[in-house]
């Protein structure tokens, strides 16, 4: 190899001419082999690696971690001697410009954990680039409960999750990949405020739901599963419907909903889950993790679908009713209100009112 190969920066969005070199994975002198790391680059859209097009040694390295560099601008080169020197007439500087977001320099992983949590990107500093581990850093230093209610008002898009069990931190995993809320924190009765849960902090139980309301808060969503008890879901959302705030559909992007399904406020669907053609879906439904909800299918407020349950065609299913783990009802069974379904059952008929389908058992016996 008697020539050098130049390391340019592609251009990773046609609206950024400039890239943070987040990560520098070489050295000046290293050997390097086709296919091997080079560095990390970040823009306010995507993260990307940027990779060895051949072997041979790194030469005439220009930048350093935390510099923002230009597409095009060759960051060194690939040689077939570490002793090889670029051209003289090759001038290697540093970018100057840099990305902008609302006036601020940012990556799309600090963008994205900023809004999360509600931060006002006018305060950051204009004369740096921030990066995921500032922000970082700036929310771990305002995680306080009264530090975060000083917000004069919050966007419209902010939300909080009434409960932080399990059902809690699932919500929070389906609300951060949907991305379309800013979630400013926890209210749990049971847990005490300034509790980090999933690096989100808990702001205090039922009486701080005024004050939030006050400062602009108006969506919540409710992490209470009700599983031993559907009766504590439902008295979840009349409270929150009394105090004020709205329950907004929540849909995991890796979930499925057909075009013509029919989906009412509150409802949460999980990842991997399938909702199908023509059914119509209830106020405040859980559809969980790989649950599938066939075509033409009927599902009444409140009722619960825990991972893995399989609806066939035409099913309906009444107000509060729980139907276990990996269940399966057979083409067009009704199960009235407020049955239970235990885990693993297979139901072929259908299933009176209140009416209790053990676990493994098949229906009728």
């Amino acid at each position: 190899m008697t020539e050098a190969t130049p390391i340019t920066i592609p251009l990773l969005n046609p609206n950024e001419p400039g890239a943070l070199l987040a990560a520098l994975h070489i050295k000046s002198g290293q050997y390097v082999r086709a296919g091997e790391k080079l560095c990390t680059l970040e823009t306010t859209k995507s993260t990307a690696e940027l990779l060895a097009e051949k072997e041979g040694y790194i030469v005439g390295l220009a930048f350093q971690t935390g510099q923002t560099i230009n597409a095009g601008e060759t960051l060194g080169y690939i040689a077939g001697s570490p002793d090889w020197s670029p051209p003289a007439q090759v001038e290697i500087t540093p970018a100057t410009s840099a990305i902008s977001m609302e006036g601020i320099r940012i990556s799309q992983p600090a963008l994205r954990l900023a809004r999360q949590h509600n931060l006002d990107l006018a305060k950051m500093p204009g004369d740096v680039f921030i990066t995921e581990k500032m922000v970082q850093e700036l929310i771990n230093g305002a995680t306080k409960p009264e530090a975060l209610l000083q917000t004069e008002a919050f966007a419209p898009n902010a939300i909080i999750v009434y409960g932080g069990g399990g059902h809690g931190k699932a919500l929070i995993d389906l609300i951060r990949a949907e991305g379309s809320y800013s979630l400013v924190g926890i209210v749990d009765d049971d847990v005490p405020a300034g509790t980090l849960i999933m690096n989100v902090p808990v702001l205090g139980g039922e009486g701080i739901l005024k004050q939030l309301l006050e400062r602009g808060v108006c969506l919540a969503a409710n992490a209470v599963g009700g599983i031993g008890n559907i009766q504590t879901r439902i008295k979840m959302f009349e409270r929150l419907s009394q105090a004020g705030f709205t329950c907004p559909t929540l849909i995991h992007p890796r979930a499925f909903i057909e075009p013509s399904a029919r989906l009412a406020e509150g409802i949460q669907v999980m990842p991997h889950a399938y909702v199908g053609s023509e059914t119509e879906v209830g106020y405040g439904v859980i559809v969980n993790t790989g649950a599938i909800v066939s075509h033409d299918c009927r599902l009444g407020d409140y009722a619960n679908l825990s991972p893995g349950a399989i609806l066939a065609g035409e099913v309906n299913i009444g107000s509060a009713v729980l139907v276990g783990m990996g269940v399966t009802i057979n083409l067009r069974v009704r199960v009235g209100d407020r049955a239970r379904i235990g885990n693993g059952a297979t139901v072929k008929q259908d299933v009176p009112e209140g009416a209790v389908v053990h676990a493994g058992s098949t229906w009728p016996g």
